[in-house]
């Protein structure tokens, strides 16, 4: 089972709330500046049950697509500006 917190970091939850406007709210891959996201940020995440691995992707196979999860949804909704 996978441990949850109350609350996201800023950064956690910044990476989620760009997750909202996507089609079947996938989570970007880079950040606003082109970098990759942190993939401390993305373990974070996955391990509070924020988001969850979607497909993999056979170009990049070290590349972890992921989406938000319901509990991911709400927590971005409730805090998008």
């Amino acid at each position: 089972m996978a441990r949850r917190t109350k609350r996201p970091s800023r950064a956690q939850l910044a990476w989620l709330r760009r997750g909202l406007d996507q089609a079947g709210y996938k989570l970007p891959l880079f950040d606003l500046e082109g970098q990759r996201v942190d993939p401390g940020i993305v373990g974070s995440c996955l391990a509070a049950g924020w988001a969850e691995p979607w497909f993999a992707n056979p170009l990049k196979p070290d590349w972890l697509v992921c989406r938000l999860t319901e509990l991911g949804r709400t927590l971005a909704a409730e805090a998008a500006p």
